[in-house]
């Protein structure tokens, strides 16, 4: 039987849905205080930072599911006894000070290294390991929505908001026996060795993609007619020649409230569906303006794009799947312009000179790069099928 398949369902509230069977005492509140003694950063001066020993800062909290020694980003040239006094241990817990947005403050990561202790930046607060816990699980729980809210709802400010050491010191939070904590940390450390292997799938199949499209567009890798033979020599054109621009202008707000089978593009990708659509064929979109300027989106036909992207298509004898691999192959930043909001025109990228094959060797890239795609698109559904079944688990195995 399976692990899923062990664990059981509980209707109590004072005890989570989702149990190993094995386990069936109800969880106990407990006070993050009796558990981590807290203490706030360093505030070293900007001539200490680059150097030195390895110095936790809010980045590493937020960029880490758990942080090891080698996953710190920055350092700090302090002397001994400071790194000493302010030291994170095995087992530490990290929380973030200050944040913008409530969502933010007091997000929390462990430490998870054994063999090399680090230190903690001013706008940090480690909890030091001073109760009985198993650290993975407490990371865990301190990711949870209960924990969130219990930590969110209790911090302060008007421009920031702000988490002290007294606020976490008086927070609780429910806890299982030692032994089950353990279990719950080896089952979702098992989770997240899954999702950290299709992550990894997918990012080897990007990187394969661009070394081969690098080739591909080098021209030293070229593809062969059915019979073996080669196809003819490539020819240089501008993009101009070979492809055409299109604006759009719809806007966000006025469809709020249209809903329909049609999908609307924006610059991440799918943005909603309405009623209606512009686009009768496939098409290339790209953003023009703003902090994704040069973003490339391959879109299907029926549909449309936001007025803050350009639909880029193929004038004639040109595989519009082809032409998207073309443009990503363009280094689009030598062309943007503006200070405060960066653009792009398709009158200065036009000029790009771009190597063009015939249209059958077209195909037969365009073949080769999708089927790749269909594959980075697999793992990412994969992803994040997984990721909503994580999430469907953590709720239920602490709720």
């Amino acid at each position: 039987m399976s692990t899923v398949a062990q664990l059981i369902g509980r209707k109590k509230t004072e005890i989570p849905q989702l149990r190993f069977p094995e386990f069936t005492s109800e969880w106990e509140e407990k006070k993050l205080g009796n558990l981590l003694e807290f203490k706030n950063g360093i505030n070293a001066t900007k001539e200490q930072y680059g150097r030195g020993v390895k110095f936790i800062n809010v980045l590493d909290i937020l960029n880490n599911d758990f942080i090891t020694h080698e996953k710190i980003i920055g350092s700090v040239d302090v002397e001994e006894d400071i790194a000493n006094k302010f030291s994170v241990n095995y087992g530490d817990i990290l929380f973030q000070r200050s944040s913008e947005t409530r969502e933010e403050v007091g997000t929390a990561s462990v430490y998870l290294d054994k063999e090399v202790p680090a230190t903690f930046g001013g706008f940090v607060i480690r909890g030091k390991k001073i109760g009985e816990y198993d650290p993975v699980f407490l990371n865990k729980l301190l990711k949870t929505d209960i924990s969130r809210d219990a930590i969110t709802s209790k911090s302060g400010g008007s421009t920031r908001y702000n988490i002290g050491q007294e606020t976490l010191n008086s927070i609780f939070l429910p806890f299982p026996t030692l032994p089950e904590q353990t279990k719950i940390a080896s089952f979702l450390t098992a989770v997240d060795e899954k999702l950290t292997a299709l992550k990894k799938k997918k990012t080897l199949l990007e990187q394969y993609k661009k070394g081969v499209m690098q080739q591909i567009f080098a021209q030293e890798l070229r593809f062969r007619d059915d019979k073996g033979n080669d196809y003819a020599d490539w020819e240089e054109k501008k993009l101009g020649e070979v492809a055409k621009k299109k604006s759009s202008n719809i806007s966000a707000n006025k469809i709020e409230e249209n809903i329909g089978d049609y999908i609307i593009y924006g610059a991440s990708g799918i943005l909603k569906k309405v009623d209606f659509y512009k686009e009768e064929d496939d098409y290339i979109s790209i953003v023009k303006d703003g902090a994704g300027v040069g973003r490339l989106l391959y879109c299907k036909g029926k549909s449309s794009v936001l007025g803050t992207m350009e639909i880029i298509s193929p004038k004639s004898e040109l595989n519009t799947y082809f032409l998207y691999c073309l443009l990503s192959n363009i280094d689009f930043v030598k062309y943007v312009t503006g200070s405060t909001i960066p653009h792009i025109y398709f009158k200065d990228y036009s000029t790009e000179y771009c190597g063009i094959p015939s249209l059958k060797e077209q195909t037969k890239i365009a073949n080769f790069l999708s089927a790749i795609d269909i594959k980075i698109n697999h793992c990412q559904a994969q992803i994040e099928k997984a990721t909503i079944w994580k999430k469907g688990l953590l709720q239920q195995m602490f709720a």
